[in-house]
């Protein structure tokens, strides 16, 4: 793989590579790595890449690699830039034939991830999203148990995530914070674009089906900032069930703090991303049970994505692991590199792209309204449909950039 972005300074650069070459699948040949060429280069350098592979921007790494031998030139490209270049760097990666992975939300808006996924289907290119959390192995066992009906028809959703870091005001000149609430380059949302669009698909991809409508309140609680901290939206279920999400950047005290509960008629399940090694089951009549990853009867796919015996903890790098090496089999397939028949594990893709953009900008314009309910597009509404739905708007919507 080559890589843009993750540079000096940059926390999730170091993620995506210790998680590409996590399972051996996957080695980092190149890279384009800060906007400044000369750091840039100094960056390839202390990974020890080739000196003439550690280039100077993004276009000048896809052109040279395009024209190395197959077996040499990357055959994909790691995204973690911020928000604002996910789609210019994608669509430069299309053209020249590179797949591509990517940090999410994979485009700045709406109307550029619909156009994404036609440059996708028009080419022969790969792509994957890195929701992270999908990628746990107990998210997966939570996920195979609601599908083979043992919660029985799922009725309530509940999931947060939570975090307090921004509840520090003078985080704002950080590096990680600066980008991330500026509505150039993060988009129309802070804490929804960057933690709540991650609950919104681990419910869809557990429950196994998807939010059809949301009503919002997001909040903006530091005096000079422009994007949202904090949030909650109340949930629609296109399987008749409601829920709520709670995100926050300003919890004080909060790590990370990601948890689902998922309630059906005849039992419920209890997952967090702080003890992600646990998956509860709760009962009305008898008494609840917590599974474990690597004991007892496990689903297939749960045990497909360990790599340790029980009682050896997995967590947040691993199940980052577990999207690249899904990507790699995927790649390899599409490339008649494997003799597998099948493809046994899909990646995010780009229909969960345009599902996590929707989520974003429906509920920055529901908060704006003064309409209760706001449907959410689906996955493969055109961007004509979307320009018509936009013209179409209340006039008591707001500007999305308004705080």
């Amino acid at each position: 793989m080559g890589m843009v972005g993750g540079g000096p300074n940059a926390f999730i650069g170091a993620i995506h590579r210790i998680a590409a070459r996590m399972d051996n699948q996957i080695e980092l040949v190149c890279g384009a790595f800060s906007s400044d060429p000369e750091k840039s280069r100094a960056a390839g350098a202390e990974l020890f890449l080739d000196e003439d592979r550690c280039y100077g921007s993004y276009a000048e790494m896809f052109a040279a690699e395009s024209n190395m031998s197959i077996s040499k030139r990357m055959d994909f490209v790691s995204i973690v830039t911020p928000n604002h270049l996910h789609y210019p760097i994608a669509v430069d990666a299309i053209k020249y034939g590179i797949h591509v992975i990517s940090d999410k939300p994979a485009t700045l808006n709406l109307e550029q991830a619909i156009d994404l996924k036609q440059r996708i289907e028009s080419s022969e290119c790969l792509y994957a999203l890195t929701h992270t959390y999908t990628g746990y192995p107990m998210v997966k066992e939570a996920r195979a148990r609601i599908a083979n009906g043992e919660l029985g028809k799922v009725k309530k959703i509940v999931v947060e995530y939570s975090q307090g870091w921004l509840a520090d005001t003078t985080a704002d000149s950080s590096k990680q914070a600066a980008w991330r609430l500026d509505p150039h380059r993060a988009g129309i949302s802070c804490c929804m674009g960057d933690i709540g669009v991650h609950a919104a698909n681990l419910a869809e991809y557990i429950a196994g089906t998807e939010i059809s409508e949301v009503c919002s309140i997001l909040e903006t609680t530091v005096e000079g900032r422009v994007l949202d901290d904090d949030g909650i939206v109340a949930l629609r279920f296109d399987n008749g069930a409601k829920g709520v999400l709670l995100a926050s950047q300003i919890s004080v005290g909060e790590e990370n703090n990601l948890r689902i509960r998922i309630y059906g008629e005849l039992a419920s399940v209890d997952w967090s991303q702080q003890e992600p090694n646990s998956l509860k089951i709760n009962f009305q009549d008898k008494p609840s049970k917590i599974l474990r990853a690597g004991v007892g009867e496990l689903s297939t796919d749960t045990m497909n994505h360990l790599r340790t015996p029980a009682g050896h903890p997995e967590g947040y790098l691993e199940a980052f692991a577990n999207i690249y090496t899904d990507f790699a089999e995927q790649l390899r397939h599409h490339m008649s590199l494997s003799s597998g028949s099948a493809i046994l594990h899909q990646s995010p893709n780009i229909d969960d792209a345009i599902r996590g953009m929707a989520f974003i900008e429906t509920v920055v314009a529901a908060n704006k309204s003064d309409t209760k309910w706001h449907a959410i597009p689906k996955s493969n509404v055109s961007q004509k449909e979307h320009v018509i739905r936009k013209q179409h708007a209340t006039s008591k919507d707001k500007d999305p950039l308004e705080n």
